[in-house]
């Protein structure tokens, strides 16, 4: 714990004087103005960042619609990659993408700009599934050689679990047989020993979920080591020793609660055990509201910075199932989160001239992508946009823009204490 402690003081320190709190913000302190969200109102905020998600799942979905992944998807790779792009970067871009678009996919139909959007969309990525897994297809998805497989197979168990309705029931069987089948095959593979335990339990908890033959070793392994990993404070240790960087919102508090929840719906584990890892999920979305900045910055600190808004995963989910503290409310999230979104694309410099996301944190930055990072990594971005699963007439969307917890700061508004919590 001392050294969590420690490394937290030193992100704090590079948060403070990094990215031009210092001089400008101090400045404007008991200074309402410092407020200055994106746009006026909720629906405008959806409206955005739906057209937002569209922009970049839509490259990945309707190609693989139409066989065309391999044939279009750039393979752009980091300066060290050590993976072999071809054999991992597609299904890299497929799971993470339909891991995020898969709450607001699961929305009905309706005549509205954003419903015809969301059923086109579905529909292709409907399609796309049955290609990702068709051995004779173009675009059949590597899900039997490497170890990265056991990540994105992962992603993509979580779309399914994310939206069952709108993307797991509509396959037809053969589709649904080979999904199975390709699951089952990451049983010969085993990956880190890390947060890459929740990868081999959430896949095999989404074949629980449908009444498969599951691997009870697999997914138990995930959430005994999840356990003795926390180290307070709402924070887990990735693996056996504390990393600073973003993997609990990446990764470990989403596929943790959500595994939690398949087990607990069996009687596998205790309710207990579901509302604890929730506390803690909770708990962490607390900081990750804090560390976003008035005008929408936040440390780009620790591995994989090029997942960009993914940071936000635990923060978007906390929300999407109404469990936020009852001290934060909906709208100040959306706005928070609109904020820093808005921040790495509203511009150009994230994607390429035909759509693609480079390799970056806030542009082409190729130094900044780790040793395993590629194209498809990046979609990983999408994670952040599962508040998308709250129907436009949610309080989160319907609500007037509220200042987040930095603004609060920084202007002297009034703002609950921060202190560390025991479960």
């Amino acid at each position: 714990m001392n050294q969590l402690k420690r490394n937290f003081c030193i992100t704090i320190i590079f948060f403070t004087i990094g990215i031009g709190w210092s001089g400008t913000l101090l400045a404007q302190t008991n200074n309402t103005d410092i407020f200055k969200p994106v746009n006026p109102t909720g629906l405008m905020d959806r409206q955005y960042l739906v057209k937002l998600l569209y922009k970049i799942a839509y490259p990945v979905i309707h190609n693989l619609a139409n066989s065309t992944l391999k044939k279009n998807m750039p393979l752009e790779i980091s300066q060290a990659y050590n993976l072999k792009a071809a054999e991992v970067s597609y299904l890299e871009a497929v799971g993470r993408t339909a891991a995020g678009v898969a709450p607001w996919l699961a929305l009905p139909d309706d005549g509205t700009e954003e419903g015809i959007l969301r059923s086109g969309l579905r529909a292709e990525l409907l399609k796309g599934f049955k290609n990702a897994v068709d051995p004779q297809n173009a675009d059949y998805l590597n899900f039997r050689k490497g170890n990265q497989a056991i990540v994105d197979a992962a992603y993509m168990a979580q779309a399914f679990l994310r939206a069952p309705k709108a993307l797991w029931e509509p396959l037809d069987s053969i589709t649904k047989k080979r999904f199975i089948n390709e699951f089952k095959s990451l049983r010969t593979r085993t990956g880190a020993y890390n947060n890459w335990l929740l990868f081999a339990g959430i896949t095999e908890g989404f074949l629980l979920s449908i009444g498969e033959q599951y691997d009870p070793a697999r997914l138990n392994i995930a959430l005994y080591k999840m356990k003795e990993w926390y180290v307070g404070d709402g924070w887990y240790s990735d693996g056996e020793k504390f990393s600073m960087d973003y993997y609990n919102a990446y990764v470990i508090h989403p596929m943790l609660v959500d595994l939690l929840s398949i087990t607990n719906a069996r009687r596998l584990t205790k309710e207990s055990e579901y509302d604890q890892a929730l506390k803690r999920m909770v708990r962490y979305a607390e900081f990750s509201e804090r560390i976003i900045s008035p005008d929408g910055y936040y440390p780009p600190i620790g591995r994989s910075v090029t997942y960009r808004t993914a940071a936000f995963q635990a923060l978007a989910q906390t929300a999407l199932i109404h469990a936020l503290p009852k001290d934060i409310s909906p709208a100040q999230v959306r706005c928070a989160l609109t904020k820093v979104t808005d921040r790495l694309f509203s511009g150009k410099q994230n994607f390429d001239a035909r759509g693609w996301l480079v390799l970056g944190f806030n542009g082409s930055q190729r130094m900044a992508a780790d040793v395993y990072t590629s194209t498809g990594s990046l979609y990983m971005a999408s994670l952040s946009f599962i508040t998308l699963g709250l129907p436009a007439s949610d309080h989160f969307w319907t609500d007037p823009p509220t200042p987040w917890t930095a603004v609060k700061a920084w202007s002297g508004i009034p703002l609950k204490k921060d202190y560390k919590v025991e479960y």
